[in-house]
């Protein structure tokens, strides 16, 4: 798939091209071609901001009563590394970014280079086509999961199991890394949390596995909540 196909399937007929090919292109590639290539990082900085008010409004818009801290973490749950990530694997823009040599034998494009390139490509569609068609756009993508999203990704277990055992115990709750799993591209992080009591004996709570280190952390207090639900 080339990059005029891809913008094809968005209905997107570019004023600018450069602004696309800027934004599918990796600093691997720009530092191997030199002679003027640029790479996305410019028009990822604009996509960012576009891509977090766009999101904000359809919330906003979607849900009069929902209160400004879901908000909030619905608009973190919908543009999370995770998240962006996929929506460019769900658009096979894989098959368009251009990365150097050193990159392809690392594995190709990773989870990091796909969620800048989605943001980068927001970016480049907002300086190329306007609000309206990016906003019109970014609707298109997300609304199925702002209509459909996991109440359960909205809980703070790492808050409430902070406010929970400290109603019962006088103590430090610690988070610590006890595993990685997987290619540096493609990492999963184990956690394990534990309360370090007044007299320095140690309350082992539970373990959790994430794609990210605050995502086994959330996994960990997750697990360490139900395993205080079935005592």
């Amino acid at each position: 798939m080339t990059l005029i196909d891809l913008l094809n399937r968005f209905n997107i007929i570019p004023h600018n091209l450069a602004y696309f090919e800027e934004a599918f292109t990796h600093s691997s590639y720009a530092n191997e071609k030199k002679g003027g290539v640029v790479d996305y990082e410019r028009i990822e900085f604009v996509g960012d901001g576009v891509l977090d008010l766009i999101a904000a409004d359809l919330i906003f818009l979607t849900y009069p009563n929902m209160k400004q801290g879901d908000m909030t973490k619905l608009r973190s749950l919908l543009v999370c590394s995770a998240s962006l990530a996929n929506y460019a694997r769900k658009y096979e823009f894989g098959e368009v970014i251009r990365i150097g040599q050193g990159q392809i034998k690392e594995g190709g494009p990773n989870q990091k280079i796909l969620e800048d390139v989605f943001e980068a490509f927001i970016g480049a569609t907002y300086l190329d086509q306007g609000f309206k068609f990016t906003k019109s756009l970014l609707e298109s993508i997300l609304m199925d999961d702002i209509k459909n999203f996991d109440l359960e990704a909205l809980t703070d277990y790492k808050s409430k199991l902070q406010e929970d055992l400290q109603s019962n115990h006088r103590g430090n709750i610690k988070y610590e890394v006890i595993d990685e799993i997987g290619l540096s591209q493609d990492k999963t992080f184990v956690v394990e949390v534990y309360m370090v009591l007044e007299d320095n004996s140690v309350l082992k709570l539970g373990k959790g596995s994430g794609k990210s280190k605050k995502q086994a952390e959330e996994n960990a207090a997750k697990d360490a909540l139900s395993k205080r639900a079935g005592n």
